[in-house]
């Protein structure tokens, strides 16, 4: 049977509920100042389990405050998606703080800090693609390699990605990596992450599988022993793979916000400020690793865990 979610995610979120609908307990737009009704909103996404998630989410907020929604949820990668929102073919999707610092902006180093990474990427966004930001979930979906714990004996225990290092020199035949496919290109994926911890995967031990799959390869190590996963997917706990600790700090800070083109923000800033705020408070590291796997591990519909979810938190009108 399913779990209700923890109840401090609850308990948080409904404080913020009570705040930004003056205390009634109702959400949605029925009565309420801050109405969407009028306003027209295509809903995009990326194409993997926790951004379908995401995605639906939005569309039953939106659609419960009064928007009328299109929706384009799944629409490829992060350059896809990326590319929809400047261009205006959509007008929201949630996108991570690490990822638009280091692919979108190109810059080297993350910034540590949750809120200061967030408050730079926002206000640079807003002013150089006058894209709005609204305040960031709490949990953090950061890259990692894990291996499978029956594995462990074999590949030596390995807690930390540094421990990598001796496994490569000594063993190099069992130093083998799945990643999907951007984590090869990206500054924050695999070649930065070998900069940082002065070590290669030897070649040809490295492996390009759709998402996925990479996550059941890493279990069945076949064809490889570790896996690169994100560390709120639902799979890790569902495969019981163990995430090695990121322990020089490497992988940047990747916690999920809505945003927002400004046609949309400018009319109805402050109303998708107050919708979100007890979403993006609820949204913590198990939270999210629980909805995700009831869509990856369990194979339910992402809109139907994202309803549960609303309506868990009252989220979600009557009508």
């Amino acid at each position: 049977m399913r779990p209700p979610l923890r109840p401090l995610a609850i308990a948080a979120a409904a404080a913020l509920l009570a705040t930004a609908c003056g205390g009634d307990g109702n959400s949605g737009a029925d009565g309420q100042e801050g109405s969407l009704q009028g306003a027209e909103i295509t809903v995009g996404s990326k194409d993997f389990d926790e951004q379908l998630v995401l995605g639906n989410i939005s569309k039953l907020l939106l659609e419960d405050a009064g928007a009328t929604v299109t929706d384009q949820i799944n629409l490829g990668g992060t350059d896809a998606a990326r590319a929809a929102l400047v261009s205006g073919e959509i007008q929201h999707y949630w996108e991570y703080t690490g990822t638009a610092w280091i692919s979108f902006f190109e810059e080297d180093d993350p910034i540590p800090d949750r809120e200061e990474q967030y408050t730079a990427v926002a206000e640079r966004d807003l002013e150089e693609n006058d894209l709005h930001w609204l305040e960031p979930s709490q949990f953090n979906n950061t890259y990692a390699l894990a291996y499978a714990r029956e594995a462990g004996d074999d590949l030596g225990n390995p807690e930390k990605l540094s421990d990598l290092g001796e496994l490569i020199e000594n063993e190099p035949e069992k130093a083998t990596l799945c990643v999907e496919s951007e984590f090869p290109a990206r500054n924050d994926g695999l070649p930065g992450m070998e900069e940082t911890y002065g070590y290669e995967f030897p070649e040809g031990n490295v492996t390009v599988l759709d998402t996925g799959v990479v996550y059941s390869a890493t279990a069945d190590r076949d064809p490889c022993n570790f896996g690169e996963v994100f560390t709120t997917d639902g799979r890790v706990a569902a495969l019981d793979l163990v995430v090695l600790e990121d322990d020089e700090s490497f992988f940047p800070l990747y916690n999920a916000a809505p945003v927002f083109t400004a046609e949309i923000y400018e009319q109805y800033g402050e109303e998708l400020e107050e919708l979100y705020a007890p979403v993006t408070e609820a949204l913590d590291n198990e939270t999210m690793a629980e909805l995700n796997a009831r869509v990856s591990a369990e194979g339910e519909r992402p809109e139907a865990v994202a309803r549960d979810f609303l309506t868990e938190l009252g989220l979600l009108g009557e009508g």
